[in-house]
């Protein structure tokens, strides 16, 4: 059966950890190193950000003193993130790497791995791109055509990957190959640990509709990289990635991404709004708060040591369908077009506006993600 308990939210004792973090937000506003923006999880690249954020502990907090990390909790994580995300800052850069490398690593990779890769992520200084959509496959990822063929000393990739996020700037990819033949689609998948650049790796841009850049294209041609690269048991990809994706679908990201939007929304109309508008904010901070328990008890499952693939379908499913209702609200009550005045929120709302499409396709489109939550229950 299908089913999530409701969290209150977090300990009181991470209240202190809360307002460090906003309080070193503020100070990265004021100051003009960063600015607030909508959706800046996916596509606000900034290294020096991401290097600052690492210096403070903030990344790879999870990972074990060990390995190069904090050895904090995953609720300790928790918090810092829904901080991030509510500043709007940038934190595309190290967030693969942070968010579902390290734990991915963690759980399959060799020791030689965990030692190769850690350090780096918690450093802030090694960020990962994911190679798993494939052109012309939608959200079917076994349909992947990308090979890996075993070679003396290693292997050869062959094959195209599309909306790979971030790969311009980093320094390793995981990409899922097809290694064996199986029975069915799910077998005979396996991933690999590459690093970059790579001369027969071609990484190319892929410029969305607001001009900005931070999805590519890239193109594996006939690249062999080295035995060691194989990440896990040669043709468990499809468990590993899916065990990723309970990472990827669930965090607060797939919630909070136009709260940016709707916090200067609440903030320039809490005077001056009219009932409807502040019945409208109502039912939004209302979902966002439900979203959030959902998320966090997701959160708890991950922390268990289990692997909750249909609860983390149904958050991410129900979460960026509220994201993008936050866009279309606020687009409500607030000026549009060319007379529009120029400030925060309407800055916000564009971006908001160019970035909803996504919202419902990328981790797996919500028509997919529902039958996840239909075999699931």
């Amino acid at each position: 059966m299908l089913t999530l308990a409701a969290v209150g939210g977090v300990a009181d004792e991470l209240v202190a950890l809360r307002l460090e973090v906003r309080e070193f937000l503020r100070e990265e506003i004021e100051s003009g190193r960063i600015r607030t923006e909508a959706d800046a999880w996916m596509s606000g690249i900034d290294i020096e950000f991401s290097g600052r954020l690492a210096a403070r502990g903030w990344v790879g907090m999870t990972i074990p003193v060990e390995y190069g990390g904090h050895g904090l909790t995953a609720l300790e994580r928790y918090v810092v993130t829904e901080e991030l995300l509510a500043a709007g800052a940038p934190v595309a850069a190290h967030w693969i790497a942070d968010r579902q490398m390290a734990p991915g690593i963690l759980r399959n990779g060799t020791e030689a791995q965990k030692r190769s890769c850690l350090p780096g992520i918690a450093k802030g200084e090694r960020f990962f791109a994911i190679g798993m959509s494939e052109p012309d496959s939608g959200s079917d990822l076994a349909s992947i055509r990308t090979r890996a063929v075993e070679v003396e000393g290693g292997w050869r990739l062959s094959g195209t990957k599309v909306w790979t996020s971030a790969a311009h700037v980093a320094t390793d990819i995981v990409v899922l190959a097809r290694t064996d033949r199986g029975e069915s689609r799910h077998e005979g998948l396996s991933q690999f640990l590459v690093d970059l650049p790579h001369p027969d790796i071609h990484i190319r841009p892929i410029v969305t509709i607001d001009g900005e850049h931070h999805f590519n294209e890239v193109v594996f041609d006939d690249a062999v990289i080295p035995a060691t690269s194989l990440l896990g048991r040669r043709g468990d990809g499809w468990r590993q990635v899916t065990t990723e994706l309970s990472n990827e679908r669930s965090g607060p990201e797939r919630i909070l991404s136009t709260l940016p939007l709707l916090t200067a929304w609440a903030s320039r109309e809490s005077t001056e709004a009219s009932p409807v508008e502040r019945l409208e904010m109502g039912r939004l901070v209302g979902r966002m708060t439900v979203l959030r328990q959902l998320s966090l008890a997701v959160a708890d499952r991950l922390r268990a040591g289990k692997n909750p693939v249909a609860e983390a379908a149904l958050v991410k499913d129900l979460g960026t369908q509220y994201e993008g209702d936050v866009v279309n609200v606020v687009r409500r009550h607030i000026p549009s077009g060319p007379d529009a005045t120029g400030d925060t929120l309407t800055r916000l709302s564009t971006q908001s506006v160019l970035h909803s499409p996504a919202f419902t396709l990328r981790g797996g489109t919500n028509e997919v993600l529902r039958s996840i939550v239909a075999k699931g229950l």
